[in-house]
């Protein structure tokens, strides 16, 4: 019988097994920000186990509110910004460098085929477009992840996608998953790897598939795996060229970590994407899906374009197709978080930081701050914000604050109408 992705994964770095089915994995890079990792320095401290395993394989950043906002989340941002310094942990980001964990990690090349990835926050199942097992974790595990670089894992079960077809105009990688989400539902993948193939995901870029993954654990998914492919080595090959003679040396090492044909899963659900539209969420969980077409006359006060969803240059490229030489409906105000300084910087270059600037947006810089509602577009109670963000809970971008999930494309044409909009007629 052949293994899916996780499982040679997990034989690869096993560690040991203390109890039947818990493997501790070793790690291959822990991931931290200032929001969960202060937490485990100071635990670490107190317990006088102030260390690391590796200041190589630990990367940092300053992302989720950044510049600080107050004196808390300064002290939290000084904490992380001195236990790096500390222990010369080289690949650490302060203000000016920073961006958002989930795109600024990738975008440096930290994030290889094969890797065992953790982090104490829930998109760390992004890292997963690389054909990687990423997952977010607590507080405990990433104090003996930093300490140690293992991990304990429950082996999850994989469910395999098999997304097929051509994208029609107008979708995009935030309409297919949220379409898949809505169909299996937030609990639908629950302790299971989520793992994507077929001619879509082919098709699909790499900032694609990291939108794709970014959102399995919407679905409960513990991380979404996409086939390493020419895709992925074209990506990291300004990293890796001098490990490998040639790029398809390079696919071909990577290739041991597709799954096997023969794999056996707990499930395998077909998504034909021919006939896809735009989609949008309602209510207050990710799985409350409908096409934006079924929502007709939905005013909004806000637009967010950003995340580690949506944050990426191709999407700020679809949202100014449409925002070019159109404006901001009057009673909606748009903000634009571009995801890293790179991110920023190329889109300057392109012209497309005009195109929001001319149509009203207003562009900070790279954060995660609106999308967990704490700082650069918090919403009023009662307020509604068409989001490029993944997660639309009660009260996440502000108390009493409602949130439509949706596509930069979706988001865009939104913008312009001050209500939730069909991007296809801008198109």
């Amino acid at each position: 019988m052949g293994k899916t992705t996780a499982e040679k994964i997990f034989e690869t770095h096993l560690v040991n097994e203390p109890f039947p089915g818990t493997k501790v994995l070793r790690l291959d890079a822990v991931l931290c920000h200032e929001i969960t990792t202060p937490i485990a320095i100071d635990d670490l401290i107190r317990r006088d186990k102030d260390r690391v395993f590796d200041p190589t394989k630990i990367k940092a950043v300053i992302d989720h509110v950044t510049p600080s906002k107050d004196s808390k989340t300064a002290t939290q941002a000084k904490i992380l910004r001195d236990w790096a310094r500390r222990h010369n942990i080289r690949d650490f980001f302060d203000v000016g460098a920073n961006g958002v964990c989930h795109a600024l990690f990738p975008e440096k090349g930290f994030i290889r085929p094969g890797y065992t990835v953790i982090m104490g926050d829930s998109h760390t199942c992004t890292h997963g477009a690389f054909g990687a097992f990423a997952a977010g974790i607590g507080t405990t595990d990433l104090e003996v992840g930093i300490l140690k670089g293992v991990c304990a894992f429950r082996q999850p079960k994989t469910i395999r996608f098999n997304v097929n077809g051509q994208l029609p105009t107008g979708v995009y990688a935030k309409d297919v998953i949220l379409h898949i989400i809505g169909k299996i539902g937030v609990n639908g993948a629950t302790d299971r790897v989520m793992e994507f193939h077929g001619s879509t995901i082919d098709a699909m870029t790499m900032e694609s598939r990291m939108t794709l993954c970014n959102m399995a654990i919407e679905a409960g998914g513990t991380s979404g795996i996409c086939m390493p492919d020419m895709t992925t080595v074209e990506f990291l090959w300004p990293f890796i060229q001098d490990e490998f003679a040639s790029k398809e040396v390079a696919l071909a090492d990577y290739s041991q970590w597709k799954a096997d044909a023969d794999a056996d899963y707990d499930q395998v659900i077909e998504i034909d994407v021919t006939t896809l539209q735009p989609v949008v969420t309602f209510g207050y969980k990710p799985d409350q899906t409908k096409f934006v077409v079924d929502m007709p006359d939905s005013p909004i006060d806000q637009v967010y374009l950003g995340s580690c969803t949506n944050g990426r240059l191709e999407d700020l490229r679809i949202a100014a197709r449409i925002l070019k030489g159109r404006k901001l409906a009057p009673n909606v105000r748009g903000i634009l978080s571009p995801a890293t300084p790179k991110i920023q910087q190329e889109a300057m270059h392109e012209g497309l930081i005009d195109i929001f600037m001319e149509a009203g947006f207003c562009v900070t810089n790279p954060t995660c701050g609106a999308c967990l509602g704490m700082s650069n577009g918090v919403l009023a109670e009662g307020e509604v914000c068409a989001s490029t963000t993944n997660r639309n809970f009660m009260g996440r971008m502000g108390k009493g604050g409602m949130v439509h999930l949706m596509s930069p494309a979706t988001a865009a044409a939104s913008a312009i109408e001050g209500k939730i909009a069909d991007p296809r007629k801008y198109l």
